[in-house]
Order: structure tokens, then sequence, then C-alpha cells
């Protein structure tokens, strides 16, 4: 069997003819560079990988390999960042593979309508995200925190616990209230100095190891040229009502528009989120 038979092809995007060159020493999945493959107008950022590890069966037992898994995406990334400084990609899935460059003009072909499209949407913009956690309320992390709050009365009877226990979760749903009202008003805003906005289902803090609870998990699509101007829209908001309530702001990005990939603004995957079976 030839070398050639034994690459297939991974693809990281699809963009527009870029207008400034990549970085010579860019690499990607593999430590390969990346290359350029036209199409009747549109490019795919490609690079060999081995069929013996990205085929379908292969493939599906590295997914469940967390540390294949994180490399994979960081080379992943690594170019989807470098392309974003030179124009505004179209991100494919994590482990988007073809059998050969044949099967990826094919998907140019076949999609070439909606990726004009989406590209046409995100020209000249960028992905930011903002979350809002509602901090906890343990007492003893006030206290450690160097607050002067009083440790409640230990309770007495039946009824001191009972009233106690009431009046903390009174507290608690009036905390959080107040938490989804400022994520509201905050994300209205934020929205109307944004091309775009995507609400995204409420992070696990058990899974991404934040602390507090998630109230709002949004992406923004904004343009380039605004981006100082919504960034410190963010800053200003963040102290409206994180010292009184308990709330923090995490503002990340610029990242490409991996949330307006899509023509369904109900979605709710990233196009980075999944795995395409070789073709």
């Amino acid at each position: 069997m030839s070398l050639a038979s034994e690459e297939l092809r991974y693809v990281y995007a699809v963009c527009r003819p870029l207008d400034a060159p990549l970085a010579a020493d860019l690499t990607g999945v593999g430590g390969v560079p990346p290359r350029q493959l036209a199409h009747e107008g549109l490019i795919a950022v490609v690079g060999p990988v081995p069929e013996r590890e990205f085929a379908e069966e292969p493939l599906r037992r590295h997914l469940e390999d967390l540390d294949w898994l994180a490399d994979t995406a960081r080379a992943h990334q690594r170019v989807i960042a470098a392309l974003t400084s030179v124009t505004c990609p179209l991100p494919l899935r994590l482990a988007t593979v073809f059998r050969d460059d044949s099967g990826v003009r094919t998907m140019l072909q076949e999609g070439a309508d909606r990726f004009r499209r989406v590209l046409e949407r995100i020209d000249g913009c960028v992905e930011w995200g903002v979350k809002v956690h509602l901090e906890s309320e343990d007492p003893s992390r006030e206290r450690s925190a160097g607050t002067s709050a009083p440790a409640p009365d230990k309770p007495r009877t039946g009824r001191d616990y009972l009233r106690q226990r009431r009046s903390r979760q009174t507290a608690q749903e009036e905390g959080r209230q107040r938490a989804e009202a400022f994520a509201q008003g905050l994300h209205e805003k934020l929205a109307r100095r944004a091309d775009d906005a995507r609400l995204h289902a409420p992070q696990n803090s058990a899974l991404s190891k934040a602390p507090g609870q998630n109230i709002l998990n949004a992406a923004y699509l904004v343009p380039r040229a605004h981006s100082e101007e919504f960034v410190e829209l963010v800053d200003e908001t963040k102290d409206e009502e994180r010292e009184s309530s308990g709330l923090r702001v995490e503002l990340t990005g610029p990242w490409a528009a991996y949330s307006f990939t899509t023509d369904d603004p109900t979605a709710d995957e990233p196009a980075a989120g999944g795995t395409e079976r070789s073709r």
C-alpha cells in the first residue's frame, strides 16, 4: 500500500481566499503544517493524518483517550487561531476527516451555498464569550474571605432549625432571582452591541471546574472594529452587582465564530464539538 493511501485529510476550516499568508512555522495535528485546498472560490484548510489513527474505528477509540483528545484539540485550535488572525474562518468540527482531496472538494461543492452564507454573516467579526456565575453562599467561604458576617445562632429547638432553614432557602432563592435578572439585563445590553448572539446551556460546574453556579453562558458576534468597545462594556458591567450579590462575570475571546457557523440560531453545539466520519 502506498504512503498516500495511508493518509487521510483532516479539515480544520473553510474560508475565503486568504489576503495574508499563514505563519511559516505553523503546525497542526501531528505536527504537520496545514495547506490550502481551493475549490470554486472557497478554501479548505487541510492537513494529512494517518489512517491508523483517524479511520472510523481507531478514531472512536482515540476520542475516549483524554490525553490524545486534548493534544488533538490544542493542535486544531492552534490552526484556527492562526486563521482568525488573518481572516474570518468557518471552523469545522474536531476530527473532521475525509478520504482524500476529492472528498474535501465534494464537501465544499455540496456545502457551497451554506458556507458562503455563513462566511458572509461572520465576515469581519470575532466571537466573544460571556459567562455569569453565582458564587456559593457558604458562610465559611464568607468568613475565610475576611467578611464580618456573624455566624448564625445554633438552633435550640426543631422549630428554630426549620425557621433557619426556611430563611436560608428564601435568601438563596432571592439571590438566584437577582442573579438571573442581572444576567438577563447584561445579555440584552451586550446583544444590542453585537451583530448576533447565542445563548448556550449553562455549564455544569462539576465538569467545567468553575466555582459557583453558571447563570449565563452566551456568545456574541462582534465586529473586530467594535471589539474594544464591547470589552469595555463588559468591564463596566462587572462591578454593578458582583460585590453585593456574589456574582462573577467572565469574558473570553476573541475567538473564531464557533457559535455562529450554523443557520439554526437555537443550535447549542459549536462547530468544533464533534466528529465527521471518513469519506
